[in-house]
C-alpha cells in the first residue's frame, strides 16, 4: 500500500490541475459548462463531435482555454524557478525576478511599444525575451568580474533590477503618450489576456525542459541547501552547476514574462507552501511545487479576470495582495528560526 501512496497522490494533484483548467474555463460572462467545455476540447483532439456554436466553441478553444493553460504554465513555471533559486543562493526569499530578468524584459517590451524598436518586426513578446536575456547576461557578467559567489549574483541581480527599471520609466515618461503608458503599465502589472496558442506552446516547451534539467540536478540542489562547500565536499562541480542551473531558469523566465508580463510572488510563496507539504528533497519538491503553482495561479487569473467584471484587473496586482502577507510571514518565521 505504501507503493502505491506516491501514484495516488500524483493522480490526486494532476485531478485537482486538470479540475481547476476545466471549472475555470467556465467562469466568465458566456454561460459554459464542464461538458461542453470537454466537448470543445473533444472535438478539436479527434475524440468526437461537438454540438457546441461557433461562438460558444471559439470562446472555448480561442480565448479562455489557451489562457487558462498559459496560466497554469506560468504558475508551475514561476514556482520551479523559485524553488531552484531559494536552494541555489541559499536565500528562503529569492524569486525568479531576483537576477533582474522581470526588469531587463519590461525594459525590451516598452523599447518595442514605445520607441518603435524591430521596425515593426520584432514583437512586445520578442522585445521584451530580448531584454530578458540581456539583463541576465548584465547579471553574469558582473558576478563574474566581481568574485561569482552567491552574495555578489545576488547583488548584481538587484543592480541590474534598479538599473533597468529605470531605463523603463525613463522611456514611459519620456516618449510615450497617455494611453501607450495606460497599456504598458498594464502589461508590467501582469496580463494574461489576448494570448494565444503560440505562447502556450512556447512557454509549456521550455517549462518541460526547464523542469527536466532541474529534476536531473534535484540530489544535488538537496547539497546546494547546505552551501557551495558542502557541495563541493560530496563532489559537486559548483561554479558549473550553478552556471546551467541560473541560466535555464532564466531561460525559463524570461519566456514567462514575455508571455505574461511580470507576475511576483509565485516564485517566492509556493515554494514555501511545497515545502511545507512534502519536505525539502527536490526530487519530489520540483514536481509538487509545479502542480501547486499552477493551480494557484489558474484560480488567481480567473479572480483577475471577474472580480471587477468587465474590468479586468492585472493578475500581478492579485498575486501581489496575496503575497505580501505571505512575505511578511516567511520574514517572521526566518526571525524566530534565529
Amino acid at each position: 500500500m505504501s507503493a502505491l501512496r506516491p501514484a495516488l497522490y500524483w493522480a490526486a494533484a494532476l485531478a485537482a490541475l486538470c479540475a481547476s483548467v476545466a471549472v475555470a474555463i467556465t467562469i466568465g460572462p458566456a454561460h459554459i459548462s464542464v461538458a461542453d467545455v470537454w466537448s470543445a476540447v473533444g472535438a478539436r483532439l479527434g475524440w468526437g463531435g461537438s454540438d457546441l456554436s461557433p461562438i460558444r466553441d471559439g470562446i472555448v478553444w480561442n480565448l479562455r482555454l489557451p489562457r487558462t493553460l498559459l496560466a497554469a504554465v506560468c504558475g508551475a513555471g514561476l514556482a520551479v524557478c523559485g524553488t531552484v533559486l531559494q536552494a541555489l543562493l541559499r536565500n528562503p526569499l529569492a524569486d525568479p525576478f531576483v537576477l533582474g530578468v522581470s526588469s531587463g524584459a519590461s525594459t525590451g517590451a516598452v523599447l518595442v511599444v514605445v520607441l518603435g524598436l524591430g521596425g515593426g518586426a520584432l514583437s512586445v513578446s520578442g522585445g521584451a525575451f530580448i531584454g530578458a536575456l540581456c539583463s541576465f547576461a548584465l547579471v553574469l557578467v558582473l558576478s563574474h568580474v566581481l568574485g561569482g559567489t552567491t552574495d555578489r549574483v545576488v547583488l548584481c541581480g538587484v543592480a541590474a533590477m534598479q538599473l533597468f527599471s529605470s531605463l523603463t520609466s525613463f522611456v514611459v515618461l519620456t516618449a510615450a503618450d497617455a494611453e501607450t503608458t495606460r497599456g504598458v503599465l498594464f502589461w508590467l502589472l501582469g496580463s494574461l489576456g489576448g494570448v494565444g496558442w503560440t505562447e502556450v506552446w512556447l512557454c509549456l516547451a521550455v517549462l518541460v525542459v526547464t523542469l527536466t534539467v532541474c529534476l536531473g540536478y534535484g540530489r544535488t540542489l538537496d547539497a546546494f541547501s547546505f552551501g557551495p562547500e558542502a557541495a563541493a565536499a560530496l563532489g559537486v562541480h559548483v561554479a558549473r552547476t550553478r552556471l546551467v542551473l541560473l541560466c535555464v531558469t532564466a531561460l525559463l523566465t524570461a519566456a514567462l514574462v514575455s508571455a505574461a508580463g511580470a507576475i511576483g510572488f509565485v516564485g517566492l510563496v509556493l515554494p514555501h507552501a511545497a515545502r511545507a507539504l512534502v519536505g525539502p528533497g527536490h526530487t519530489r519538491l520540483l514536481p509538487v511545487t509545479a502542480v501547486a503553482g499552477a493551480v494557484f495561479l489558474v484560480w488567481v487569473d480567473t479572480l483577475a479576470r471577474t472580480v471587477l467584471e468587465p474590468q479586468e484587473v492585472p493578475v500581478g496586482v492579485v498575486t501581489s495582495l496575496i503575497g505580501v502577507p505571505a512575505f511578511v510571514l516567511v520574514l517572521f518565521r526566518g526571525r524566530s528560526a534565529r
